[in-house]
């Protein structure tokens, strides 16, 4: 075996940047956001066991200085609840260093597991879940075709929390475009504060030509906010989430204006360093610059 059996586009959170990661499935079980272009023309799936088995051991043989597993693709919590446990099995016999493993999660995949079925997977090893929430907005939530309103978004992280599993929690600024931006903002700090997250990454969006968004942004029917108008939706976000804990990043390579905050003691210099960006004393990134 001269690698691991990768297909397709690989995409894993900027945090898992030194991790080994495993594709236990190919493509997105939710696949219809309206901004995302990862997995189109794609069926999901789940790969074969023997596949796996194989990849797990190539990683035992040849990654013991790794210290974390990172299950991709797109929505890897969907996997049975049996599957799940023997991928999380196997990591722990054959890999018994890892210090955790962290998979992407949607709404719809926390909910269809038990409270207990998270808990053993968490004593298992899962160590973090990666929750697209994107906004707090019911209307922004139905036009980005997410599948879930707000309630069900907060139900879903918390259920995660209260596992005793990590929550890393993305948000997507421009999501609103320019008339439901400051709504937009406002909301998703509402719903961060009731689903109290360990982490936050705030993302530009970016607007992809192979996307639904991207055929309504080329007709004029959709409008980002200007740059400094997702500084102002930066801000209004920030100042409605209050967290008990964690970190709140906009340090993304999408974003124009890079931040770290812990929370919520660094909240009150995030938002005079954002208002100092917005009236020109800060320079922000150029476009050249950012990515997804």
């Amino acid at each position: 075996m001269d690698g691991l059996h990768y297909e397709g586009i690989i995409i894993r959170p900027p945090s898992e940047a030194n991790s080994i990661i495993l594709q236990v499935t190919v493509g997105c079980s939710h696949n219809k956001c309206i901004f995302c272009g990862t997995y189109k023309g794609v069926r999901f799936r789940i790969k074969p066991a023997e596949i796996i088995e194989q990849d797990i051991n190539y990683a035992a043989e040849n990654f013991p200085f790794l210290r974390r597993v990172f299950l991709c693709d797109g929505d890897a919590l969907i996997i049975p609840q049996d599957r799940l446990r023997w991928i999380l099995e196997k990591i722990r016999e054959k890999l018994p260093w890892i210090q955790r493993v962290g998979l992407y999660g949607n709404a719809k995949s926390i909910l269809r597991k038990t409270p207990e079925e998270l808990e053993e997977l968490r004593d298992l090893g899962l160590g973090i879940i990666y929750l697209g929430v994107e906004s707090g907005d019911a209307e922004v939530l139905k036009f980005a075709r997410k599948g879930v309103g707000p309630e069900k978004m907060v139900e879903a992280g918390r259920r995660v929390k209260e596992a005793g599993i990590k929550l890393s929690v993305t948000v997507l600024l421009g999501i609103g475009g320019v008339n439901r931006s400051l709504e937009h903002a406002k909301a998703t700090g509402k719903i961060l504060s009731l689903i109290d997250p360990d982490y936050v990454g705030a993302l530009t969006l970016m607007i992809l030509p192979n996307t639904p968004l991207g055929d309504l942004a080329s007709k004029g029917k959709f409008q980002m906010p200007s740059p400094i108008g997702l500084l102002r939706e930066l801000r209004e976000m920030l100042v409605n989430t209050n967290m008990t804990r964690g970190l709140f990043m906009s340090n993304h390579a999408s974003n124009y204006l890079p931040l770290k905050i812990r929370m919520p003691s660094g909240k009150k210099e995030a938002v005079e360093l954002i208002d100092n960006a917005i009236k020109g004393r800060i320079q922000l990134k150029p476009e050249w610059l950012r990515a997804l």
